[in-house]
């Protein structure tokens, strides 16, 4: 295998001054907080969570109904979880990759490409007629082998998703080579049109602005202590007053749930990021990438790397640490040995780059499930809809997600709503401390098949027939 070695001096060099602060928030542009909630108000629609979840709920609901009043609180500030610290891939995927959903809804699949394409072009359709400054370009995917058996298995799965109207192409090292300049790289799959790249935190907050404009009234730095249904309507909470609303919904994801059922389902999963110094001329001439399309290996601990609009690179991925407890807060936003191993892992993939250094590092929670995509439910009598689990991928399907709630509040039978995967639930995880225990054994099984030339062990093998085979 070729990452995990032990960082090199050279590569903790490389984080050692890094600002512990997520590069897409470190903007000046970053908009001035709302105000919190401070006392009682009435609602149509309430969204807790300001996530893109959230703010497509939001922004999608006020504009199938102008005449509604939405009413949108958000914990932190917009864009503060995962919407702001994530790598700015937007895919067309809505079952986190084809392969995953191949698995788990096979007859369904078909439909579910094409509503995963069509909603990846809704939301650059959005993006254009709102004129939200996000960096949104169709960059494209490529998907890299670093190790000889992954080269059969990328092409295989390409060879499945073409059957089925996708359309890639398969290639060879010294092509993938001629795109991005690697040793490691033993081939490779191309995806030019069912990846966008974007800054996600403008993105963020250009829903933001939209949402408001259209009179979404937004109250950050409101926290909901709890969510409760009585009557007619359902109540929440907050340290400075109630929201009391006809219908809910609940965008939360990795945060802690406000739901009890929510729990059983959703882990928060710990994963780091880095992001460069702008590279010079030269350092960009030893490894070409003159086509700006994002990347991932084929790892079950794997990599995501992009270029990014001022010249700097992104690499993130690799270590997804679950802390015992459903362990969720700033302290886990930071781990050095994470950083050091990214950047070793870093300088393994791109040696032609020793001497760069890293400006920021940070991590981030994912709301992780047993099927790696997102599922839904409703509460209190159907007053409150929720969707989490998305593990990934969920900067595109947030909107898929968002729209489904609101068919499911307003008791619509859509196409979305007569899906399997929108009417099934994951395999709940188990409680701790058997939870904590079976993610460790799933974690170190998967780093020993990545070092066994992808053999997977007793364990994953039962996971794979249980539906709950992990990856990274």
């Amino acid at each position: 295998m070729q990452y995990g070695s032990r960082p090199s001096d050279a590569a903790i060099a490389m984080v050692a001054e890094s600002r512990r602060a997520p590069y897409w928030l470190d903007d000046p542009r970053r908009p001035a907080a709302a105000p919190p909630l401070d006392g009682d108000e009435r609602a149509d629609l309430l969204v807790v969570g300001g996530g893109f979840t959230g703010l497509w709920s939001a922004l999608l609901a006020k504009e199938a109904d102008p005449g509604r009043d939405v009413v949108l609180l958000e914990g932190g500030r917009i864009a503060d979880g995962a919407s702001g610290r994530n790598g700015g891939f937007v895919a067309a995927s809505l079952t986190h990759g084809f392969a995953n959903g191949m698995d788990r809804w096979p007859e369904e699949m078909p439909e579910l490409l094409r509503l995963g394409r069509e909603n990846l072009e809704a939301i650059a359709e959005t993006v254009r007629r709102l004129g939200i400054d996000c960096d949104f370009t169709f960059a494209g995917e490529l998907d890299v082998a670093v190790e000889a058996y992954q080269v059969e298995a990328l092409a295989r799965a390409a060879g499945r998703a073409e059957a089925m109207g996708v359309v890639l192409q398969v290639l060879d090292a010294a092509a993938v080579r001629a795109r991005l300049d690697s040793p490691l790289y033993r081939g490779g799959v191309l995806d030019r049109t069912g990846v966008a790249l974007v800054n996600p935190a403008r993105l963020a907050w250009g829903l933001r602005t939209a949402a408001e404009a259209l009179g979404v009234r937004i109250f950050e730095r409101t926290p909901v202590q709890e969510l409760s249904g009585r009557g007619a309507r359902v109540t929440a909470r907050t340290r400075g007053g109630t929201v009391h609303a006809d219908r809910v919904a609940l965008a939360t994801n990795a945060y802690p749930p406000l739901l009890r059922r929510i729990g059983q389902y959703v882990v928060p999963v710990y994963d780091y990021v880095l992001v460069s110094e702008p590279l010079t001329d030269g350092q960009w001439s030893s490894i070409g990438w003159q086509g700006g399309e994002g990347v991932s290996d084929a790892g079950n601990q794997f990599h995501y790397y992009r270029p990014t609009p001022d010249g700097r690179i992104l690499w993130g991925g690799y270590d997804a640490i679950y802390h015992r407890g459903n362990g969720f807060g700033p302290e886990f936003e930071h781990s050095v040995p994470s950083f050091e191993r990214l950047a070793q892992n870093f300088l393994t993939t791109f040696p032609q780059l020793a001497g760069l250094r890293f400006s920021h590092a940070w991590g981030g929670a994912i709301d992780t499930c047993s099927r790696f995509s997102a599922f839904w439910g409703m509460a209190h009598a159907g007053r409150t809809a929720y969707v989490a689990g998305y593990t990934g991928l969920g900067v595109g399907a947030a909107r898929f997600g968002a729209a489904t709630m609101l068919d499911l509040l307003n008791g619509s039978d859509t196409e979305r709503t007569r899906l399997e995967m929108v009417r099934s639930k994951p395999m709940p995880f188990p409680p701790e401390p058997v939870r904590a225990w079976a993610i460790g054994l799933t974690t170190a099984s998967l780093r020993r098949a990545d070092e066994r030339q992808g053999r997977r062990n007793l364990w994953l093998r039962a996971l794979d027939r249980l539906g709950m085979g992990f990856d990274s």
